[in-house]
C-alpha cells in the first residue's frame, strides 16, 4: 500500500480511479444545483469546484500529516448522504444562491463539528463491530445501485421523458459492462487492474463512432477556470440548518468507519482506532474547505473502494495521483468537459459494478458476524428495510418537517441509524460488550491462499 510506482503507471491507474469517480463527482452538483434552481453557468462553476476541492481532500486522506489522513487508498467525494439534508436547507431558504449560503454555512459547521469529535469517535470505534460497519457497506451499495441504474437508463436528466429506458441505452451499457467482464476473466493482470477503465474508453468510442457523444460542451468550456473562496458570499449561518448538517455527518462519520474497516478489509492493514479518528480528521477538514471554496461535505467515495477490490492496486500514492489529476480537471474545464462526454449509460454501466462490488465487501464482512445470533439477523433485517423506505415510499418524507426530512430522507442515512441504534439497544446498553473484530492475520493468510478464515470474539 505505500509501494510508489513509475510516474506512467501512477497516472493511469490514477486516471482510472477519475473516471470511475467522475460520475458521482458531477451527480452531486447537478442534483443539488437542479434542485436549487441554479444556471448553467453557476452549475458548471459548482462541478469545478467539486473537483478541485474533492482532489485536495484525497490527497489529506490518502497522503496524510500530522494526525489527519488515514494513508489509506481512499478516494474522497461528496457524499450522497448530505444530498437531500442540502436540498430541503437550500429550498427552505429560499433556492438560488441564496439558498447555497445557507447550506454552505451549515457544511462548514458540519465539518468543524467532525473534526473536533474525531477523537472521541476513534475510541468508540469498538462499538461499530462488524454488524454494524458490514450492515452500512451493504446499505450504501444496495441504495447507490439505482442510481447507476438511472444512468443505465439515460441518466437523471431523461427521467419521465420518451427517451428514458431507450434501448439503445441498454445496449450500450450492456455492451460496456460484458467488455469489462470479458477483461477480467481473459486479461492479464495489468489489464484486469484497468478493466473498469478500458470499458469507460471501449464504450465511450463506440458511442462516439454511431454519432451518440455529444462534444459540443467540450468547445464551449474555457480552457481555464479557478474556484474563488465564497464565490457567492459569506456562508449564512442558521441554527436548524446548522443542527440538521451535524447531524448528518454524525452519520457520515459512522459512514467514514466503515469505509476505513472496508479498505482494511481489501488491503489486509490493521485498522484501530487511532486509524479512524486520522481519517475523520480529514474528513472535517475537507468538508470545511468544501464550505469555503462552494462545494460540499466529504467522505470516502464508494465506487473507488471497489475500483480498489476490482483492481487490487492498493498503492495509496495512485489515489495521490487521482488527487492531482482531479485538481488539475476542476483547473481545466475543457478537460473535465471530455471526460463529462462519457455517455451515462457507459457510467452507469461501470458504477453498476462498482456499487456492486461495495455491497460485496459489506456482505464478505457480514460473512464474519454470526447471524444465526437472532440479534445480529434482526439489525441487518430491520436496517436494509429502513434504507429501502425513503425510494420506495417518497411521498411519506415528502410530509415531514423539512429539519426531520433532512436527516431521514436519505436510504444510507436511515439505514445506518437503524443499524447503530440497534447495536446499542442489543448489544451495548444490555450490557453485552461483545465485539466480533476481524482476524487480519487470518485474512492475510486466506488473501494469500495459505490459511481460511476465522473469526475471533471477545
Amino acid at each position: 500500500m505505500d509501494e510508489v510506482l513509475p510516474l506512467p503507471t501512477l497516472a493511469l491507474y490514477g486516471f482510472q480511479h477519475v473516471l470511475a469517480f467522475y460520475a458521482g463527482a458531477v451527480l452531486v452538483p447537478v442534483i443539488l444545483g437542479s434542485s436549487l434552481g441554479l444556471s448553467r453557468q453557476e452549475l458548471v462553476y459548482l462541478i469545478n469546484a467539486d473537483l478541485v476541492t474533492a482532489g485536495i481532500a484525497t490527497i489529506i486522506q490518502a497522503w496524510g500529516f500530522w494526525r489527519i489522513g488515514a494513508r489509506l487508498p481512499l478516494v474522497q467525494g461528496a457524499t450522497f448522504t448530505a444530498v437531500s439534508p442540502m436540498i430541503a436547507i437550500g429550498q427552505g431558504a429560499g433556492g438560488g444562491t441564496a439558498g447555497l449560503l445557507v447550506v454552505y454555512g451549515a457544511v462548514i459547521t458540519g465539518g468543524v463539528a467532525v473534526f473536533l469529535l474525531a477523537p472521541f469517535a476513534g475510541r468508540l470505534a469498538a462499538y461499530f463491530p462488524p454488524i454494524v460497519t458490514g450492515t452500512l457497506l451493504t446499505v450504501i451499495g444496495i441504495v447507490l445501485i439505482p442510481v447507476a441504474l438511472q444512468d443505465v437508463a439515460g441518466g437523471a436528466g431523461l427521467l419521465g421523458g420518451p427517451g428514458y429506458g431507450d434501448p439503445a441505452h441498454l445496449a450500450y451499457a450492456g455492451g460496456t459492462l460484458l467488455f469489462i467482464l470479458v477483461v477480467v476473466r481473459f486479461g492479464g493482470p495489468f489489464l484486469r487492474s484497468i478493466a473498469v477503465l478500458l470499458g469507460l474508453v471501449g464504450g465511450t468510442f463506440v458511442a462516439w463512432l454511431l454519432g451518440d457523444v455529444d462534444l459540443g460542451a467540450v468547445d464551449q468550456a474555457d480552457w481555464l477556470g479557478v474556484s474563488t473562496p465564497f464565490h457567492y458570499g459569506l456562508p449564512q449561518f442558521s441554527i436548524f440548518p446548522m443542527m440538521a448538517m451535524v447531524v448528518v455527518m454524525l452519520i457520515t462519520m459512522v459512514e467514514t468507519t466503515g469505509d476505513v474497516y472496508a479498505m482494511g478489509e481489501i488491503t489486509g492493514r490493521k485498522v484501530d482506532g487511532e486509524t479512524v479518528g486520522r481519517a475523520l480528521r480529514a474528513d472535517g477538514v475537507a468538508t470545511v474547505l468544501g464550505g469555503i471554496f462552494n462545494s460540499f461535505p466529504y467522505v470516502a467515495f464508494a465506487e473507488n473502494i471497489g475500483l480498489v477490490r476490482i483492481s487490487r492496486v492498493t498503492s495509496r500514492f495512485v489515489v495521490v495521483a487521482a488527487g492531482v489529476l482531479m485538481i488539475l480537471l476542476g483547473l481545466v474545464p475543457k478537460a473535465g468537459a471530455v471526460v463529462a462526454s462519457v455517455p451515462h449509460p457507459v457510467l452507469g454501466a461501470a458504477a453498476v459494478a462498482m456499487f456492486g462490488m461495495v455491497a460485496t465487501v459489506g456482505i464478505q464482512i457480514l460473512a464474519k458476524v454470526d447471524l444465526r445470533e437472532e440479534r445480529n439477523a434482526i439489525i441487518l433485517a430491520v436496517s436494509l428495510g429502513a434504507a429501502m423506505l425513503p425510494t420506495a415510499v417518497a411521498p411519506f418524507f415528502d410530509r415531514m418537517p423539512t429539519e426531520v426530512k433532512a436527516v431521514l430522507g436519505s436510504g444510507i442515512t436511515l439505514g445506518t441509524l437503524t443499524a447503530v441504534l440497534l447495536n446499542l439497544f442489543f448489544h451495548v446498553l444490555e450490557g453485552r460488550r461483545k465485539r466480533e473484530d476481524i482476524d487480519w492475520d487470518g485474512l492475510a493468510a486466506y488473501d494469500d491462499g495459505t490459511g481460511p478464515q476465522t473469526t475471533t470474539a471477545r
